[in-house]
């Protein structure tokens, strides 16, 4: 039987059901996470993906929109553990964490309303094609403005903007789309940070992008840095860079190191997974199954041994 944690309790999954009338569901006032997990099979174990960092994000993410959960980081990562358990996952899993408002009232506000929590597993494999790379356009509409909706924090609502630039690119025979801000300069993908490679440096745009501050983006850094050791530059991203890259790929939790191949009809270098694209894919999966022993601090294994 499959599992969520709902509002307190582990319930069976056909259970966790919110009413029609909860104002989250009417209002996109609801904070979410995606967090991964990942099967080594020799270990026999199961590492959560930054378990922690996840969590801090959505409790502070959370508390800007004047959501007062009753748990810390750690307890939502045991409650996440427990869960696993219960579910005997033995694979790679995606687990989503929501934050809502349960009342059962329509006035669109964020005081004097009652947060609750739930969390589920999902198993969705590859977001994105990691192995061949993708196809992407830069998307008509613009990314939130953070004096809108802010995008680095992870509200419901904002995610409209991302359905509509990611449907746009579905139905021109693009695989994702990419997403400029309100100044022209790129932001980033409709769920993915951006990273080019020119010259042996990779680029990213600044926080001050209208970007996510994503905590894989943050990894893969480390990893271009200490790695591979290739020059990393944050900074405004001009459109016209991503016709010249010499390599392109997006970053995120459920995206992971995702190769473009090719923009708005643009090859991107050879239009093949770039050499550092490749590079950084072998190490980052290999560190994120608890292959490599200096990042193992990124895991939160599962079942006690």
């Amino acid at each position: 039987m499959e599992y969520a944690y709902f509002e307190g309790s582990f319930v069976p999954i056909d259970e966790a059901k919110i009413n029609i009338k909860t104002n989250s569901f009417h209002y996109g006032t609801a904070v979410f996470e995606g967090l991964r997990a990942y099967w080594n099979e020799k270990e026999e174990q199961l590492y959560i993906l930054f378990a922690r960092e996840h969590y801090e994000r959505l409790l502070s993410n959370a508390g800007a929109l004047f959501m007062d959960v009753p748990h810390t980081a750690e307890d939502l990562i045991e409650i996440t553990r427990e869960l696993l358990k219960k579910n005997q996952i033995r694979e790679d899993v995606y687990i989503r964490p929501i934050v809502y408002f349960k009342d059962l009232k329509l006035t669109p506000k964020l005081i004097d309303y009652t947060p609750e929590i739930a969390i589920y597993t999902y198993s969705f494999g590859r977001y994105l094609d990691t192995s061949q790379g993708i196809r992407v356009k830069v998307s008509s509409w613009r990314r939130n403005d953070d004096n809108s909706i802010p995008s680095r924090w992870k509200v419901a609502g904002a995610y409209v903007n991302s359905a509509l630039a990611k449907t746009e690119a579905l139905m021109a025979g693009y695989d994702e789309a990419i997403m400029l801000n309100s100044q022209g300069y790129v932001s980033e993908g409709s769920g993915e940070n951006i990273f080019i490679i020119r010259n042996r440096t990779a680029v990213t745009p600044s926080l001050s992008e209208h970007i996510l501050e994503g905590i894989t983006r943050n990894a893969v850094i480390t990893l271009l840095k200490n790695e591979l050791i290739v020059t990393v530059e944050q900074r405004p991203l001009a459109r016209s860079e991503l016709y010249s890259a010499e390599e392109i790929f997006l970053t995120g939790t459920a995206a992971e190191v995702t190769p473009v191949v090719e923009v708005d009809n643009r090859k991107i270098g050879t239009g093949k997974i770039g050499e550092i694209t490749s590079q950084l894919q072998e190490v980052f999966f290999r560190a994120v199954r608890g292959q490599i022993e200096r990042y193992r601090s990124w895991l939160t294994p599962v079942y006690d041994k």
